[in-house]
């Protein structure tokens, strides 16, 4: 079947852009064809910084006639209505037929869609797109009203099957359609004239080969394998390792149609700089790899990525971008020896200047109220109290220096060198760096007892004050990255085992928030209980991406009576992953279906009768063995259940339920609940309500599903 081959080409789409518009590009021209009804098999689009291309396959060559009725309202119905009816169908009241139907004439459209060429819903298509481009910056250029990201310059449109080729005619912005493109900028050229050389491509495959002999590798996903593959390569060669930055990659990959990377030294005056400081400055600056020894981890040399295969091996390249690598690293240099000439603490004593929200004071407000937290969470964490207190007083001095002012995402990472260089004790400097932390899903939490103080102290004092303002995130809104903090705090908590009571720590610091920051708007309590009521849902949220079921987590959450937070994250998380694998055995996949069918059987009785089952079942009113081996088997769980739990021993809790499934599964198969003997039905009632009552002391298994 024909394939469709579109290659918009323009001057050079900024890289961030490119991975949204290709995409952009494929939703738009399958959203044309399918509301014109045109089959069509597999789409991919590419991009590189001249071109978004589109390869649709197996696409119809023509829509298949349709015919379609459309009942409307009764010829007698109000006249809004048939015009609505018109309105939808595009038909006029004459072009209606009238047919009999049951309760009396009905107005019917007829619509007839006659069978269409490919290559004119193709064009009409392609027209819409271009016209209709979601770019998030877009210019409009010469005379025409089409705006594009930059100056659209060619359009191909090449429909083939076979031998056989067609180009869908249209214009677009001044374009027109046409059968050709071209390669690369410069490597592309006439010899003679110094025009581009024409690429007229046959097919897809034909186009993809054409623009490798051009110069030019369609695929970002090969472009960024070769950087990286290359610059491994050069550095390999020279014993040193290439720094992996997977967005660096993906821009670079973004700027060149074909990625020749060149190995550049960085003078030694330089190497002494902070590692951090050469990969930042050369990532941001010049959008250089760094290259580092095995041994020692300093950068010694950079990647330059080209979009040129240099005569002379890349040399010239190399030396003008050298010669501007060491202007970029003589002013990091000059911040770096500027911040180390000042003490930290008057980096401290400047944050009193510096707004941490204008509701909310300064940053030395806040680094204060931080302090005074970390302090306290110090001994719970296992940290010295004192050594908490300076790492908070300093984890945020380094927003004042001139490092930080440049390059803001190093903020902790040189608080620590400064700190180290102040003669500061390794854990305090280590706590500056890693307080920040985690800052997404892929970052660690914090192990060391100071860092997790100062970590936890930062984004409990961050919650508890924006939270008092009533500036919580709202549906997908989370400006100040509220839910990341409290995602941190669990994590923290979870990954290193803490028995740390939430509640009673931001009970604790409420004051602090009311007198440094915001005078009579207190952190309530009100606050306070909506605050751990959004700490159990985020809670629930990574329980859930950590593959814990939802209904296990429900059965767990439903034990708390309501209106009192979970405050106790790692309890509720290790009676989480007790019931998990109870749940996931044979043993209590069975006893789940023991406890439901009790359940399900109490309760239709109690709404029956119009009471509840809830007394000591008599164990003298046992009559049948089963019945009196259930009796004494629940007074061993209950008794191994409660004591287990009391001393926190859950596995062992688990196991003293698993013990019930035998009996359970003996009861219900020997004893028939609903005697005759009234006496006798009401004790096996109470007798399953027991059940339940045991059983719920690990979780609302009602919640659990299956």
């Amino acid at each position: 079947m024909p394939e469709l081959l579109l290659e918009l080409f323009s001057e050079e789409i900024p890289a961030r852009m490119q991975a949204k518009a290709s995409e952009d590009l494929k939703k738009l021209m399958l959203a044309g064809m399918a509301e014109a009804g045109l089959a069509h098999g597999q789409a991919r689009a590419f991009a590189t910084p001249r071109r978004l291309t589109l390869v649709i396959d197996e696409v119809a060559k023509e829509t298949d006639a349709v015919r379609e009725e459309i009942k409307g309202p009764r010829t007698d119905a109000p006249a809004k209505a048939l015009e609505g009816f018109l309105r939808k169908t595009g038909l006029s009241e004459a072009q209606l037929e009238k047919r009999d139907d049951k309760k009396g004439q009905v107005y019917f459209a007829v619509i007839e869609k006659p069978a269409q060429k490919a290559e004119e819903i193709i064009a009409a298509a392609a027209v819409k797109t271009v016209e209709n481009f979601p770019w998030p910056k877009s210019m409009r250029w010469g005379e025409g009203e089409l705006r594009w990201v930059r100056p659209l310059r060619s359009i191909l449109c090449l429909f083939s099957d076979g031998d056989e080729r067609h180009t869908p005619a249209f214009e677009v912005g001044g374009v027109r359609s046409g059968a050709v493109t071209y390669g690369h900028r410069f490597l592309n050229q006439n010899k003679k004239t110094g025009a581009p050389k024409e690429i007229k491509p046959k097919n897809f495959t034909d186009y993809v080969a054409q623009l490798a002999k051009a110069k030019v590798t369609l695929d970002p996903a090969t472009r960024t394998a070769e950087i990286e593959a290359k610059s491994a390569e050069l550095a390999q060669a020279k014993g040193l390792e290439f720094v992996a930055d997977p967005a660096l990659l993906r821009e670079v990959a973004g700027l060149v149609e074909l990625p020749v990377p060149l190995m550049g030294a960085i003078d030694p005056e330089f190497q002494q700089l902070p590692p951090e400081v050469l990969q930042t400055s050369m990532r941001e600056h010049q959008k250089y790899f760094s290259l580092r020894t095995p041994d020692t981890g300093k950068i010694v040399k950079f990647i330059a990525v080209s979009n040129m295969e240099a005569t002379d091996g890349g040399a010239k390249i190399l030396a003008g971008n050298e010669r501007v690598l060491r202007a970029r690293l003589s002013d990091a240099r000059f911040f770096y020896d500027n911040d180390l000439a000042k003490p930290l603490e008057k980096n401290v004593e400047k944050l009193a200047n510096v707004t941490f929200h204008n509701q909310l004071g300064s940053q030395a407000a806040r680094i204060a109220r931080v302090e005074a937290l970390a302090k306290e969470l110090a001994p719970i964490v296992g940290a010295k109290p004192a050594a908490a207190a300076r790492a908070a007083r300093l984890a945020k001095a380094d927003l004042a220096s001139e490092m930080v002012y440049e390059f803001p995402e190093l903020q902790g990472v040189m608080g620590r060198y400064y700190a180290l260089a102040a003669k500061e004790k390794a854990e305090v400097a280590d706590a500056i760096a890693e307080h920040y932390a985690p800052a997404g899903p892929s970052d660690e939490a914090p192990r060391a007892p100071v860092s997790i103080a100062v970590a936890l102290a930062d984004k409990l004092d961050q919650l508890a004050c924006f939270w008092a303002i009533g500036a919580k995130p709202t549906g997908s809104g989370d400006p100040f990255a509220l839910r990341r903090a409290a995602l941190g705090v669990i994590r923290i908590i979870l990954e290193n085992g803490l028995r740390l009571e939430i509640d009673k720590a931001l009970a604790a610091h409420a004051g602090r928030v009311t007198d440094d920051a915001l005078g009579d708007a207190a952190f309530a309590d009100d606050a306070r209980a909506d605050l751990m009521g959004f700490f159990a849902d985020r809670l629930k949220v990574w329980l859930r991406d950590q593959g814990v079921r939802h209904d296990v987590v429900d059965a767990v959450y439903r034990l708390t009576p309501p209106g009192q937070p979970i405050d106790d994250f790692s309890r509720a998380k290790a009676r989480i992953d007790a019931l998990s694998r109870l749940i996931g055995s044979d043993d209590g996949a069975n006893l789940l279906a023991a406890y439901k069918r009790a359940n399900n059987i109490l309760t239709a009785e109690e709404a029956k009768d119009g009471v509840e089952y809830s007394l000591d079942p008599e164990p003298k009113l046992a009559e049948h063995a089963a019945e009196k081996a259930l009796f004494a088997a629940l007074d061993a769980a209950e008794k191994t259940v409660r004591n287990s739990l009391d001393k926190e021993n859950d596995a062992d809790a688990m196991a003293a339920m698993a013990e019930l499934r035998q009996p359970l599964d003996a009861f219900f198969e020997d004893v028939v609940v609903n005697a005759d003997k009234a006496i006798v039905r009401r004790n096996r009632l109470c007798l399953l309500n027991r059940i339940r009552v045991i059983m719920g002391r690990v979780g609302d298994l009602s919640a659990i599903e299956g």
